[in-house]
């Protein structure tokens, strides 16, 4: 645990009672703050009061007097599209807003620090797609290497749930755009951007706004290493306002698919093979074709940000590319589940958006697709350049007949359920073949989050296989 520095007897307020809200309580009062705990659930109460916690209802009037701060779970709006009634409560009070990301920035150095040999140092990972792959490819990498690790964040614990540093250590953080937006202190010493593409509008106002929410890992304090994907013109001008010329080797550019040899440091991979320049100079180069925990283009992106992130803290290119091919991959993200006379089965429930869906659909040359659920805003009809690849589409869910009538000329059928899916898609499915999940929608029609759907598609897929 990292213990909250600041409030030491003073009142804080946490909103929002799941694993980083209880995480944050637990932080506080080890800090020395007294911790009043709200949740809107009954059920997330009584388990805060199980541990000795005091619940307050933040609703009531002046339920803020004497609160030095209210600290927020990421999944409550504290904007757009509306403020939630406490929050809205907290700034009509002036009392400041924070979550647990800036109360780690401002606790995890210590004075036993400066006994270290090699001061611990922070990474993190932003982005639309691939930020859960890049931060384990980090983490892995690291820990190949030898090197102290942590990972916490949006993947694993909550970063206030981790162990103090260790003499060298390198904490890798996953962050989200929701927990960028609010954190009152951002000051990592590596900040990776792998992409961006329309996600959480609705929260950001916007595309403009979304931007923004992820910009602010690199402003605030600005990172001594920044990891940039310039494959959107977003991450080109991110590179650029972070850069005092196309030769500074401050920010790393990365690319799945241009060539950037003009600049002071770049990795990018072409036709599946990652490159290191440096001033004009390829000095590394690794195949990533053989690499099975790493498939398909968008995965190279993640390989180019993860790579990148290691060479910036002297981790040479031969252990990486051997970290690489002992990477496993994460569930639910170009997950192998299984194989069976040739046919694969690839488990990416992860791929809840348009833009994840495409990455997926480009990433084998034959695909039985396994799509649907809760469809987003523009549905599908965003992925007709890349439906070469598909054989026939199987689609469940809520947006099934939605979902068909986007597929032009691509075979499909409506199974409504993942059983059914399954064993349609096994049943047709030739040799050389993928049989794909990768929804391209939410998962709240069926199952409460995309891990639970992805499980149901590998227990259907492995008891099909037997």
């Amino acid at each position: 645990m990292i213990p909250v520095k600041g409030y030491e007897g003073q009142k804080v307020a946490v909103l929002g009672l799941g694993r980083s809200g209880l995480a944050t309580a637990r932080a506080l009062v080890a800090g020395g703050a007294e911790a009043l705990l709200w949740d809107d659930s009954p059920e997330a109460r009584a388990k805060a009061e199980a541990e000795g916690f005091t619940c307050t209802d933040l609703t009531r009037a002046g339920a803020f007097d004497g609160v030095a701060a209210l600290i927020t779970s990421p999944g409550i709006p504290h904007l757009y599209p509306n403020p939630n009634k406490v929050i809205a409560r907290a700034l009509e009070a002036g009392v400041p807003l924070d979550n647990d990301i800036g109360l780690f920035f401002r606790s995890f150095a210590g004075p036993e620090w400066d006994d270290f040999d090699l001061t611990p140092r922070v990474i993190c990972v932003t982005g639309s797609n691939g930020k859960s792959t890049t931060t384990a490819l980090i983490h892995h990498i690291l820990e190949v290497a030898g090197r102290a690790t942590q990972m916490a964040g949006n993947i694993g614990r909550g970063v206030l749930d981790i162990d103090p540093a260790q003499d060298g250590e390198v904490v890798v953080l996953e962050l989200s755009s929701y927990q960028t937006d609010l954190a009152r202190s951002l000051t990592p010493d590596v900040a990776v951007f792998t992409n961006l593409s329309p996600d959480h509008l609705d929260r950001h106002a916007g595309m403009g706004g979304y931007f923004a929410a992820k910009r602010r890992l690199f402003s605030e304090g600005g990172p001594d290493r920044a990891v940039i994907g310039v494959d959107e013109v977003e991450g080109r001008f991110l590179a650029n306002q972070m850069s005092e010329g196309p030769q500074d080797d401050r920010v790393i550019r990365i690319s799945s698919g241009q060539k950037l040899e003009q600049f002071g440091w770049a990795v990018f991979a072409r036709k599946g093979f990652l490159a290191e320049w440096r001033r004009g100079k390829q000095v590394a180069s690794m195949d990533l074709r053989g690499v099975a925990g790493l498939p398909g283009a968008h995965n190279h992106q993640n390989a180019c940000a993860a790579y990148a992130a290691c060479r910036s803290l002297g981790i040479g290119p031969k252990l990486i590319e051997a970290a690489f091919h002992s990477f496993a991959g994460l569930p639910h993200r170009s997950q192998l589940v299984g194989e069976k006379a040739g046919v694969r089965f690839i488990n990416d429930s992860k791929a809840t958006n348009v833009d994840a869906a495409a990455k997926a659909l480009q990433a084998f040359p034959k695909i039985r697709w396994i799509a649907g659920g809760m469809g987003k805003e523009g549905g599908i009809a965003a992925l007709a350049p890349h439906l070469g690849s598909v054989v026939k589409a199987y689609l469940i869910g809520h947006s099934a007949r939605d979902f068909a009538l986007e597929l032009g000329d691509t075979p499909h059928e409506i199974c409504e359920t993942m059983a059914r899916a399954v064993e349609r898609a096994a049943a047709e499915a030739e040799a050389g073949e993928v049989v794909l999940l990768a929804p391209a929608a939410a998962s709240f029609d069926q199952y409460p989050n995309f891990e639970v759907r992805g499980d149901d598609f590998a227990a259907k897929v492995r008891a099909l296989l037997g």
